[in-house]
Parts: C-alpha cells; sequence; structure tokens
C-alpha cells in the first residue's frame, strides 16, 4: 500500500520527535534515532519539514522491490558524518552514565556503545556501512586511551570516519510485519534507557565524577584558544543558568540539584583551577605580575633541563613539561567569571 504525504505530515506534527512519521513509511533505524534522541533535540524534527516529500517518495519506491535499485557508493554527505559524530559521542556518554562501574567498560562497553551509535546513523535511509569494520576500529581506538573518558571523543571520530569509508547501499528490503519491527524497536530502546536510568538514579555521583572529568579533559584541549573555550563553557553551563532562570534557587533539600549544581560550578571554574595549579608549580603567589612569572619560568627552566640533569632525566624531564604547561596556562589572560543567571 503505497504511502500517503498528508498521513506523513500528521504524524510528523503528532508525534514526530517520537519517530512516528518514520515508523510508519518503514524507516525504522531514523524512528529509533529520534526515539532515542527526541528528534535530535527537535532540531532534525524541524529540519525534516522540507525533507517528507523525499522520504515518502523513497518509501513507495522501495515498495515491492526485494532488492536495492541504486548501485554503486553514496555520496559522502556532510551532514551525516556530523550526526554520526554527534550520536557516537551521544551514545558513549549515555554508556559512561550506566555502564561505567562494570569491569572492563573502556575496553568493550564504551566502543561498543559508541560504534553502534555511528552504525545507526549510517543506516538511516536508504544506506549502510560496513558494521565490522566501524566497531573493529572503535575497539582498536579505546585502548590507547584506556580508563579516560575523553576517548569518547577519538573513537567516535574514528568509527565516523571508517564508516563513511564503507558506506554503500541497503541491498535487501525485508518485508516484516508491523509487530515484529515494534517488537525490536522496543528492545532496543529498552537496551538504551534502561542502563541510563540506573546510573541517574542510583550512581548519581560517580556519573557526575565521570563527566567532570571527560568535559574538564574537553575544555583542557581549547586552552590555546580562550575565546573558543570561552564560549564551549558558556555551551556546557546553558543547561544549568536555563534551570535557574526557570525554577531558581530549589533550596539546599535538594540533594540531585546539589550534585548537578556541583558539577557544574567545576566546569565553570575550571580554567581557574589550571591557573592555580600553574602557580603552584611555578611556586608563586596568585596574582604574581607578568615579569614575575616569566622571571621564574627562566630559572626553573635552568634547573630543571634535561641537559642539565644527566643522573635524573626522567624526573627532569617531568618537571620541565609541568613548568612549560604551567607557563603556558599563565601566559594566557585571566578571563572574568561569568554569573551563573
Amino acid at each position: 500500500m503505497a504511502k500517503g504525504l498528508l498521513v506523513t505530515y500528521v504524524l510528523w506534527a503528532t508525534g514526530g520527535p517520537f519517530g512516528l512519521h518514520h515508523l510508519y513509511l518503514r524507516r525504522d533505524c531514523h524512528a529509533l534515532l529520534w526515539m532515542l534522541t527526541l528528534g535530535g533535540c527537535g532540531l532534525g524534527w524541524l529540519w525534516e519539514f522540507w525533507k517528507l516529500p523525499s522520504f515518502v517518495a523513497e518509501a513507495n519506491r522501495a515498495l515491492g522491490q526485494k532488492h536495492s535499485s541504486e548501485e554503486g557508493t553514496p555520496p559522502l554527505s556532510p551532514i551525516r558524518f556530523a550526526a554520526q559524530m554527534i550520536v557516537g559521542i551521544y551514545f558513549g556518554l549515555v554508556a559512561l552514565v550506566g555502564l561505567s562501574p562494570m569491569a572492563y567498560f573502556y575496553f568493550v562497553g564504551l566502543p561498543l556503545a559508541v560504534g553502534l551509535g555511528v552504525l545507526l546513523v549510517s543506516a538511516v535511509g536508504n544506506q549502510t556501512s560496513d558494521f565490522k569494520n566501524t566497531l573493529g576500529v572503535a575497539f582498536l581506538t579505546s585502548p590507547i586511551f584506556y580508563s579516560r573518558p575523553i576517548a569518547i571523543l577519538p573513537i567516535s571520530l574514528a568509527a565516523s570516519i571508517t564508516a563513511q569509508k564503507h558506506r554503500r547501499y541497503k541491498t535487501s528490503m525485508k518485508s516484516e510485519t508491523l509487530s515484529v519491527r515494534l517488537y525490536r524497536l522496543g528492545l532496543a530502546y529498552l537496551a538504551f534507557t534502561v542502563p541510563l536510568a540506573y546510573g541517574a538514579a542510583c550512581n548519581t555521583a560517580a556519573t557526575l565524577n565521570s563527566l567532570a572529568e571527560m568535559l574538564g579533559s574537553f575544555l583542557n584541549w581549547f586552552s590555546i584558544f580562550p575565546l573558543l573555550g570561552r564560549v564551549m563553557e558558556s555551551i556546557l553551563l546553558l543547561p544549568y543558568r536555563v534551570w535557574w532562570l526557570l525554577v531558581g534557587d530549589p533550596g539546599l533539600n535538594s540533594s540531585y540539584f546539589q550534585e548537578w549544581e556541583q558539577f557544574y560550578k567545576f566546569v565553570h571554574s575550571f580554567q581557574e583551577e589550571k591557573r592555580q595549579m600553574a602557580y603552584q608549580v611555578l611556586g608563586l603567589s596568585e596574582g604574581a605580575t607578568n615579569e614575575e612569572i616569566h622571571q621564574r619560568y627562566r630559572d626553573l627552566v635552568k634547573v630543571w633541563h634535561p641537559d642539565h640533569n644527566r643522573q635524573q632525566t626522567e624526573e627532569a624531564q617531568e618537571h620541565f613539561l609541568e613548568i612549560q604547561a604551567a607557563y603556558e596556562v599563565l601566559s594566557h589572560p585571566r578571563k572574568p567569571r561569568a554569573s551563573r543567571r
């Protein structure tokens, strides 16, 4: 039975963020993606308004075909690649929340979650990618950044590049009953949400610590670009500020809010804490002038340069790198603290 454009728009308007229109068009991977992300945080759902006619036409062409009529390699899509990266990171964060206490999490749980997120985006529409190669690259990348939550980023990048390299059109058009499709989607949805709910409800403190560590490492990458770092901090603090705008002070009796407040305060003060540590490494008091910082740096470099410490090269190298890192942090001007409201 041919799919109707009017019905598709009605389903898009009434249940679009939950993927009802994609379920109607037999785009199950797209429906699952929207179920897990609420329509791409609403942005993807709105953007689809102009794409629905092409989705309906594609669904009608596929009716009655046992094999895809598309041949060759799909064109490279920057939008799909960006979506693979974002969803891979999102799946990794969910795994970090719900599965991080498990043994060998960084060897198994994290790369599996990120890889599946990338593959889900790869399978949207009439395209797909190679399952083994994409997951294989994710598993090979994970040990390089073992035990560090920041590993989510390079794993997602490597898996997305691999998925794009092995992109292809779907070859088979299986005809399945609605009950079978709903059963499969339900299992996938539970597999995603149950660990997330458990981690958020029963392991909140550990979850916040892991997320704070990851975001701290993420912000550290932007330390050489102060303006970009401030933009990233503003984005990360946006939910906290929206909460204050809508709710105000929830009171000190809310334990969950206190934990989230502590987490966001950590992100907000990350750069300031780095400066304090840098002062300690250089042995200076906070508020030292640029001339004092520069002079202290020159003095310590002379003392701890590896060429001047042949008998303790490893220790000298470690101190030398710490001194350089501290000087790099203090070389950037102090940025004003923003109000949390």
